[in-house]
């Protein structure tokens, strides 16, 4: 679906913004994968932009995912 180096900025991105959150904090971070992955399938690649849609979804998570 998406190139090497798309995958790579995806990945990166998901782990500074989930960098804070618990590794036991599974649906948080799926979430907040899941946003990314929208927001770049709709054409966004832009770093700053993909921190912000996950941030955003990091912080409208359940409170009992944070």
């Amino acid at each position: 679906m998406f190139d090497a180096a798309t995958t790579a900025l995806l990945r990166a991105v998901l782990d500074e913004v989930c960098g804070s959150i618990s590794s036991h904090e599974i649906g948080a971070k799926a979430r907040v994968a899941s946003k990314i992955l929208e927001a770049a399938a709709k054409g966004e690649t832009s770093p700053e932009s993909l921190k912000f849609v996950g941030r955003r979804a990091l912080s409208e998570a359940p409170t009992m995912w944070r």
